[in-house]
């Protein structure tokens, strides 16, 4: 039985299929510790759960507008004003089940056969099969400054097939944030090529240190009507919200009634159950996104303190996200094999560099407790490391080095 040529070309998405890993060990028994998920632990909003209530109580669950109901997008308006500095207007906005989607559908609007989309590893796993699937050509542009993007890479990655970049900041793998002069920049580079950027700012409010989200409206001179800057974020990782998945593009109009042309023919619109739910976080309190922020950066220390002892690791501490991205080619510079083998010794999960762009790295998520966070390194710590005994106990169970 034979497939398209263009689903032969994608690979499966590597954090999801780590995921039913982790879930097929633990249903198993198996003491599990999951170091490569994407989902805070926390719960989400109650005022999420009461705007979910209210619309299924009334019991009518209808088809809603293929870009979302009005005031999901008001909220979103008000949203962005305040975090982004910027009033746009409704008509702006698309709403789609999840940012994900929201990313996806952008790029199947603006980019035709051949045309090149250019962005930075380590990269987030499904920008290259996004790109692939719009019937783009991806243009990855190495690391030269540590983890962090240099725009003199990527404007030597433009040529005149470059139809757009995509910028993801905080960044998903690394947890680092690009600079402001390096925001400010790049809009003026892609305004003077006339090219679109796209801001992945998923992770924009969970950030450290005292940081605030850099709004890449404030470096730019293009009327909102005839932007090609389209800002990408939803309620997914601020709220807790993962499952609900709401996301939301603002673009100029051309380009989301394009977008709302490709939902129209394939979800039809995004949940209406999730959306009340997303209408009730944004407009809700924000203490239970503050908290999560907060929890985050106290893992974080906690992961920068507990990296110290670990044997060939080299981290740049993230200021960002719930993720890191250690350097363990030291140990393996084959990433693949290092996480087979930590799942294999001491049953803990990561995430192979590769899936990312960057071999001999890993990704590791510090969305869990920081119980289970220092309990995963030291496993980690005890495998890598040529030291030590050569068996270990976990949960009343006997694991021996390979």
């Amino acid at each position: 039985m034979k497939i398209s040529q263009l689903a032969q070309s994608i690979e499966p998405s590597a954090t999801l299929h780590l995921n039913q890993t982790a879930a097929s060990l633990k249903a198993q028994g198996e003491p599990v510790i999951h170091l490569g998920g994407g989902e805070p632990l926390s719960k989400s909003p109650d005022s999420a759960i009461t705007g979910a209530e209210q619309i299924l109580q009334t019991g009518e669950i209808r088809y809603g507008p293929v870009d979302g109901i009005a005031p999901l997008k008001e909220a979103i308006v008000d949203y962005t004003e305040q975090f982004y500095g910027r009033r746009v207007l409704p008509d702006h906005i698309i709403a789609s089940a999840g940012a994900k989607q929201s990313v996806m559908l952008a790029l199947q609007a603006i980019v035709n056969p051949g045309d090149e989309v250019v962005f930075c590893s380590p990269y987030w796993v499904s920008y290259p099969d996004m790109v692939r699937l719009a019937g783009g050509v991806p243009v990855i542009v190495g690391p030269q400054d540590g983890l962090r993007p240099r725009l003199d890479d990527v404007r030597d990655a433009l040529t005149p097939k470059t139809k757009a970049v995509i910028l993801n900041s905080p960044s998903n793998p690394s947890g680092l944030i690009v600079s402001r002069e390096f925001v400010a920049e790049l809009v003026k580079l892609c305004e003077s090529r006339g090219l679109y950027l796209l801001m992945d700012d998923i992770y924009h409010r969970l950030q450290f240190d005292g940081r605030e989200p850099i709004s890449a409206y404030a470096f730019s001179n293009a009327a909102q009507d005839d932007t090609q800057l389209i800002i990408l974020n939803g309620v997914s990782k601020t709220y807790a919200m993962t499952g609900f998945r709401i996301g939301w593009a603002i673009a100029n109009p051309t380009v989301r009634k394009a977008m709302a042309r490709i939902q129209g023919h394939t979800t039809s619109g995004p949940c209406m159950v999730s959306q009340h739910a997303a209408v009730g976080a944004l407009r809700g309190p924000q203490d239970a996104a503050d908290q999560l922020r907060s929890q985050l950066e106290r893992n974080r220390d906690v992961l920068v303190e507990e990296f110290r002892t670990i044997p060939g690791a080299a981290l740049t501490p993230p200021d960002a996200t719930f993720y890191c991205f250690p350097d363990f080619s030291a140990v393996d510079p084959d990433s693949m094999k290092l996480a087979e083998m930590i799942l294999k010794t001491v049953k803990v999960v990561v995430v192979p560099g590769t899936a990312f762009g960057l071999d001999g790295h890993h990704r590791i998520s510090t969305c869990g407790s920081e119980a289970q966070l220092r309990e995963g390194l030291a496993r980690i710590r005890w495998a890598v490391s040529a030291d030590g005994p050569r068996e270990i106990e976990i949960a009343g169970k006997r694991f021996a080095k390979l």
